[in-house]
């Protein structure tokens, strides 16, 4: 059967199957509020695209196509929109450990 097409499996639930609620978060882009020490942040999880950004946890390069974070302060003077115009770029690993030091 070489040079057959696979079937890619249904992603219908299965007749009968218990409904799953919508996951928000995922369905709007992975973001999540996280409470710390410095104030109230909107956090989401991105693939990475053709930029290349500076974390600012340890100032050096994100390159571009890597995997990251973006953070922005929802209770920045002028409300979560001036915060997200201030958003900064972070690696996965340098989020996590501020996380963990807030």
């Amino acid at each position: 059967m070489d040079g057959m097409p696979s079937r890619r499996p249904s992603r219908k639930r299965p007749w009968g199957a218990e409904h799953q609620p919508l996951d928000m978060d995922r369905a709007l882009g992975g973001t999540r509020h996280v409470s710390a020490g410095d104030g109230e942040w909107t956090v989401r999880r991105v693939r990475g695209g053709d930029k290349v950004y500076t974390c600012p946890t340890c100032h050096q390069q994100i390159p571009a196509g890597t995997p990251h974070v973006v953070a922005w302060a929802r209770d920045a003077i002028g409300g979560e929109a001036a915060g997200l115009e201030s958003r900064r770029h972070w690696h996965s690993a340098c989020w996590e450990r501020r996380e963990r030091l807030r």
